[in-house]
């Protein structure tokens, strides 16, 4: 199914795209990756393309190559801007993967499927939010013009959790090296204690390309939704105890308002918080589970992820 298949991957040299196409190559797949880094590839059947995409770029490139599948990891904060790119890529590939998000759906109180509310007029009571917000809202609207789009359906939307690599070692708002810095300075991590207790919508990357690229040429993938995730479940609290055992981080669990008012990223937009890291993210993944054939053995855990990932970082 795989063998000698050729995918493309879309703004691909980061986190998700680097363990994406590990995974594809090991299948036995040919990986060409856009991305505006400088990546030198020691392996013959993966090759960059240093460039920022547009659609005069995959025009050009379409016309010498072909794709049996095109994994798109672009964030088009403005909607209008991912419609031309949508038709050139839908025509040119049998298998087109969008990478949305699980920051799509609303509160829930029951583990999340791909059936579970997203934020709407409907689930959320604030009309500000639902104006400005240009991430979650923004995918939504993607998803949208790719369900209701006329032509083959020859589309997936993947909506992965979180998902963290050497690159950006996330715990609730801090990301990057972040937490590995503090912990080398010996600096306590301030971190709101409401989202203590709530469960993570968090993953270790490798685990998140392997469902994807094992998504690519399935039949029963074709015109559906997935969460991408292993489902590890775990709460912040437990997250950031792995990180005290590997690393001696230290987190001070002060009153959530409070650091609100401290925390900068929070500064001009606390919707990253209120909207996704204060709620429960249990995932139901049964769906993707199914059709990607994978099981749970076939996933690293959480603390076996950031140590795989701190031996990189060193």
């Amino acid at each position: 199914m795989y063998e000698n298949k050729k995918v493309l991957l879309i703004a691909g040299g980061g986190t998700l795209g680097t363990y994406t196409a590990k995974e594809l190559l090991g299948l036995g797949c040919y990986v060409d990756i856009i991305c505006p880094e400088d990546k030198v590839s020691s392996d013959s059947r993966l090759s960059y393309y240093k460039a920022f995409s547009s659609v005069e770029y995959l025009k050009d490139l379409f016309s010498k190559n072909h794709y049996d599948a095109i994994v798109d990891f672009v964030y088009y904060k403005n909607p209008d801007d991912y419609i031309p790119f949508h038709k050139i890529l839908r025509e040119n590939t049998e298998h087109l993967l969008y990478v949305s998000s699980y920051r799509v759906y609303a509160d829930s109180q029951k583990p999340l499927t791909e059936e579970s509310a997203v934020l709407s007029p409907e689930t959320v009571d604030d009309e500000f939010f639902l104006k400005n917000e240009d991430y979650a809202l923004s995918k939504l609207k993607n998803e949208a013009y790719i369900k209701n789009y006329n032509g083959d359906v020859n589309w997936t939307i993947i909506r992965p959790v979180i998902s963290f690599s050497k690159y950006r070692m996330d715990v609730i708002v801090h990301s990057g090296t972040y937490v590995i810095d503090c912990a080398k300075e010996g600096k306590t991590i301030p971190v709101p204690i409401g989202a203590k207790d709530k469960i993570a919508g968090l993953d270790w990357a490798g685990n998140t390309g392997k469902i994807i690229a094992n998504l690519l040429f399935k039949k029963d993938a074709l015109g559906e939704t997935f969460t991408i995730s292993s489902a590890p479940n775990l709460t912040w609290g437990e997250i950031s105890e792995i990180y005290t055992d590997l690393i001696g981080a230290e987190f001070n669990w002060i009153d959530t308002c409070e650091y609100i008012k401290i925390e900068p990223k929070l500064k001009d937009n606390q919707w990253l918080l209120t909207y996704d890291r204060l709620l429960n993210r249990r995932i139901d993944n049964s769906k993707v589970l199914k059709v990607t054939e994978l099981k749970k053995e076939d996933f690293a855990s959480i603390r076996d992820g950031i140590k795989t990932e701190l031996e990189n970082f060193e």
